[in-house]
């Protein structure tokens, strides 16, 4: 049934004005800056603070906050937007104001605003964007009953205990990254925040930290099992998304004694939709396992639901779900009868774990048949000589498109040399796994896999990395 939602609310002057955008680094001074945002009754807008000047205004022209807080390197660019600009930082520029600054001591415009009695529609304690792995990233809202109902269904799920430290080293402008600050405090928990992901520096916090949980993304956790990392024996949880993870890389993972739970979720679900245990990992290597508590997942294809085995379209539903997009429209379309179409590919087994197949918009249409690229990034990454792959489809004038991959080979030497990988022999491989017009048309290899920061492919960087090298 199709659930009432409700509108965004304006502030005084017509416009979105009770929003604070924050444009920090990992690091204690952004969670307070949160919180205290949101006990004033506003909405919080995190920015990427390493955002390009350019992409930065456009983002705050979008969300429309009335102040942006910034740290000592984000406060040019944050000037540059033309907002009141405060900082966590002693100030570099004379137009920025001391975020702890006594109320005296702030332009007059920015702590008026801030000092007023402010509420907002709960419905919009949250503005975020989404990934933009392709196109341009939504903003998706989300209220505080989303963030809540996320983090008890998450406890259900992995379980918390008073003594759990969690370690934060993934971006907190993204649900990934936020949804730990959240759950930490709630639960009356420890968080450590790392400013960002070293493997060297990773590992040394959770010995010296006694983390109980981390989040990484797949990459992240390759590079500590390259480096040898054997985990202590008090690290409880892996929370591994952001992207898929191949077989390989999670059957590396359960030989060295790392408890690796996959996981599938959204920004727009304020964090996991399904997520696996240790113990069921290895015989269910490619699932993400079931929904959560109080999540329904429905398979939909051509409007209709299916069954069990059979693939289609992830649709979710629940009190985790976003009240809606900043764009009505994008919320119109992405809202139906059975809740939000995520526009993932997926199939549900007969004990209704979850098999996520990829972006339905980058299924390739190739002579009229269909190519979902993570069947044929998961035969490439089998072979030996390839540690990781990339699957796109460019236009072709014969084929309408052609199945394109970006390899990064494990060979030794200059890996954008395509004469140090036998390409012919990577094809034959392909071929006993894969019908003809599966196969890669274009191979070209390079040094690694484009990724937004959230650890997803970027298929935009990847078709013109291609392109580039063919």
């Amino acid at each position: 049934m199709t659930r009432d939602r409700p509108t965004a609310s304006a502030g005084p002057t017509g416009h979105s004005t009770r929003r604070v955008g924050i444009a920090v680094s990992p690091r204690v001074e952004f969670v307070t800056a949160l919180y205290a945002t949101l006990r004033l009754g506003w909405t919080v807008v995190p920015f990427d603070p390493g955002l390009p000047g350019a992409a930065l205004a456009d983002r705050v022209d979008r969300t429309d906050p009335a102040l942006v807080v910034c740290d000592r390197e984000s406060e040019p660019r944050c000037l540059a937007t033309g907002r009141p600009v405060l900082s966590v930082d002693e100030p570099q520029d004379s137009r920025v104001s001391p975020l702890l600054a006594a109320p005296g001591d702030v332009d007059g415009s920015a702590n008026h605003e801030l000092s007023e009695t402010a509420t907002v529609e709960r419905s919009e304690a949250l503005l975020l964007f989404t990934s933009g792995t392709t196109g341009h990233p939504k903003v998706v809202r989300l209220a505080l009953s989303n963030l809540c109902a996320s983090a008890v269904a998450s406890a259900f799920r992995l379980g918390v205990t008073p003594t759990d430290c969690w370690l934060g080293c993934l971006p907190l402008h993204h649900m990934g990254g936020l949804a730990p600050v959240f759950r930490s405090a709630w639960y009356g928990t420890t968080l450590v925040l790392q400013g960002s992901f070293e493997t060297e520096r990773t590992e040394a916090l959770v010995e010296s930290q006694g983390i109980t949980g981390v989040s990484l993304v797949p990459t992240q956790l390759k590079r500590l099992l390259d480096a040898g990392w054997s985990p202590p024996e008090w690290l409880r949880t892996v929370l591994l998304g952001g992207a898929p993870a191949d077989a390989s890389l999670l059957s590396r993972a359960l030989d060295a004694d790392v408890p690796v739970c996959p996981t599938y979720g959204l920004t727009e679900t304020a964090s996991q939709v399904a997520t696996a245990l240790p113990s069921t990992v290895r015989e269910h290597p490619d699932s993400v396992g079931q929904p959560l508590l109080w999540t329904d997942v429905t398979i939909l294809d051509d409007g209709a639901q299916v069954d069990s085995g059979e693939r289609g379209e992830v649709i979710v539903d629940g009190p985790t779900v976003t009240p809606g997009y900043l764009d009505d429209q994008a919320t119109a379309s992405a809202v139906g009868n059975h809740g939000l179409h995520t526009g993932d590919l997926g199939v549900r087994d007969a004990d209704g774990r979850l098999r996520i197949l990829g972006r339905i918009d980058d299924v390739i249409n190739t002579g009229g048949e269909l190519v979902v690229p993570a069947e044929v990034v998961s035969v490439l990454e089998s072979y030996p000589e390839i540690e990781e792959a990339a699957v796109v489809g460019l236009d072709d004038p014969e084929w309408g498109e052609r199945v394109a991959a970006l390899i990064v080979p494990t060979v030794t030497g200059s890996r954008s040399d395509t004469t140090r990988l036998d390409v012919d022999a990577l094809l034959d491989h392909c071929r006993e796994q894969l019908a003809a017009y599966k196969l890669p048309k274009t191979v070209v290899t390079a040094d690694r896999i484009p990724r937004t920061d959230s650890g997803t492919v970027d298929r935009d960087a990847v078709a013109a990395e291609i392109e580039r090298r063919e």
